[in-house]
């Protein structure tokens, strides 16, 4: 059994990370303060091999037992929290990361930070391979997300040549499963609830740009095996199945049943035109490969998630 902390545990991605390693028979610390995490998405982790420690990472913050594993989660992702919270996402990319390094340090342990395909930003090199720098607008309103994940990647690689922490990135690309927020803003969640309500379905822009979906599942297994391994570069996390939005809203239509219209909408600043992993390297490095598909994982969204949890109850 190993000790595994994970900031942001009770987030979309940070508790589907916390269930897989209990699974695994490992002993997991959740620490989250809610931000944008819910406790309903760790209200069944009981037992004595789950403890939720209630801190705010930014500040810091330590723990007495030995940890084995650090994934550092923690951070607003959806572009309505990021520009809701623009500071506080700097924050956690540089303070919070910065204490989440030092615990690991302090413990020894093996550290992964979940990094984003947002680091490459309005890529253009297509597919986006790990050595392609990006092309990232620093002072755009989806600078604070891109930038704080940069910095990350940057201050994590500090620490492991010059700290000599045992370190990993994951470049995580759109991800997809139960528990996700129905009014976050992003466009599975945001489809999913209009069809279940048979409203219009909103599509920026033409719809032509493109993104490529991964199942919760499989990103995953993906990352316990990169945090398994023993490499410190980082690895694109995702789905190389690559479609437009018009697709993708057309496959949500058809897996709810829904009547819905679609209808356009301004395309916001600095919105990435294509989106697509080079998953050569987890190919090659982990064994790794996404098996889901996206209709295969909208309907087991569906079954999963229940409609009343997609459809959401509008925010105060």
């Amino acid at each position: 059994m190993a000790t595994c902390l994970v900031t942001g545990g009770s987030g979309f991605l940070g508790s589907h990370l916390c269930d897989a390693l209990l699974a695994r028979g490992h002993r997991v610390i959740c620490v989250d303060n809610f931000d944008t995490g819910s406790l309903a998405n760790i209200h069944h982790l009981r037992g004595a091999d789950f403890v939720f420690v209630h801190k705010d990472v930014t500040q810091p913050f330590f723990v007495d037992e030995a940890v084995d594993f650090v994934f550092h989660f923690a951070s607003p992702a959806s572009p309505i929290d990021y520009l809701r919270l623009p500071l506080h996402t700097l924050k956690v990319g540089s303070y919070g990361t910065h204490h989440a390094l030092g615990l690991a340090k302090l413990h020894r342990a093996r550290f992964l930070t979940a990094s984003t395909s947002e680091v490459y930003g309005d890529p253009q090199v297509h597919p986006q391979p790990e050595s392609y720098w990006g092309h990232v607008n620093p002072i755009g309103p989806r600078g604070v997300y891109d930038e704080a994940k940069r910095y990350a990647e940057a201050l994590t690689m500090a620490y492991h040549r010059q700290q000599g922490v045992d370190t990993a990135i994951v470049r995580i690309f759109n991800t997809y499963g139960p528990r996700m927020r129905p009014h976050d803003g992003r466009a599975i969640p945001t489809f999913m609830r209009q069809a279940l309500q048979d409203r219009p379905i909103t599509v920026f822009g033409t719809g032509s740009q493109t993104r490529s979906f991964c199942y919760v599942s499989d990103l995953i297994d993906g990352i316990i095996r990169l945090a398994e391994s023993g490499i410190h570069q980082p690895v694109n996390i995702g789905n190389p199945n690559e479609f437009t939005l018009l697709e993708l809203a057309q496959a949500v239509i058809d897996v709810t049943g829904s009547r819905s219209e679609i209808v356009f909408e301004a395309l916001p600043t600095d919105d990435p035109q294509v989106r697509q992993p080079d998953i050569s390297l987890a190919r090659e490095l982990l064994g790794w490969e996404p098996t889901v598909e996206l209709r295969d994982g909208l309907r087991r969204t569906l079954e999963t998630a229940g409609t009343a949890a997609l459809m959401g109850a509008q925010p105060a």
